[in-house]
């Protein structure tokens, strides 16, 4: 009677805390098509550069008492996109030149991935971000500052990575026409 009654107990207790951590960690799908990761890269010698877009493929946030603590993003670098050139051509060369294997190899490695470790709140709307970013089959770990808006169900950062750390070190070593290391991103991500 005493282990069907330990037993009975453990069970209810089980499925409480089982409930209760539903109620306090939720994941929050991101809208994908409302969600814009808009990337920049300069030159390192003379002003210029080109600037564009890539699409998430998937993605989510988790949320415990009310707060982002985590997430993951998965990015399709098969979508990269430039926008700062008008010739059809030219523009379609430098995409391609992205996608091979100078870059970002997408024939091998056609995502990359956000993945959120922590979170730390200075207030209610602004946080500073710890994650891993995988790319090329690389993962690094990352942190940028966010702002997130609950009233428009999203958040909002600015931040540049060095792409060398990454495997993407075409033309790093050139003086004349050498690309910047630092790619920048600005992301929205919203539900």
């Amino acid at each position: 009677m005493k282990k069907r009654i330990v037993l009975i107990a453990c069970t209810t207790l089980s499925i409480v805390y089982s409930y209760a951590q539903n109620e306090i960690s939720k994941t929050l799908e991101i809208d994908t098509k409302k969600s814009e990761l808009k990337w920049s890269g300069e030159y390192a010698f003379y002003f210029g550069g080109h600037n564009g877009t890539i699409s998430f493929e998937e993605g989510y946030f988790i949320k415990n008492d009310d707060v982002i603590s985590g997430g993951e993003f998965i990015i399709d670098m098969t979508s990269i996109v430039c926008n700062d050139i008008d010739d059809e051509e030219a523009n379609e060369g430098l995409i391609d030149h992205l996608k091979n294997e100078d870059f970002f190899n997408v024939e091998k490695f056609k995502t990359a991935k956000l993945v959120i470790t922590s979170v730390e709140y200075h207030d209610n709307t602004r946080i500073k971000v710890y994650a891993n970013l995988t790319i090329k089959n690389i993962t690094l770990p990352i942190n940028f500052q966010a702002e997130v808006d609950y009233e428009k169900q999203q958040m909002t950062t600015k931040f540049k990575i060095d792409r060398q750390r990454w495997g993407i070190d075409y033309n790093s070593k050139l003086r004349d026409g050498a690309i910047a290391d630092g790619i920048g991103f600005e992301v929205t991500l919203s539900l």
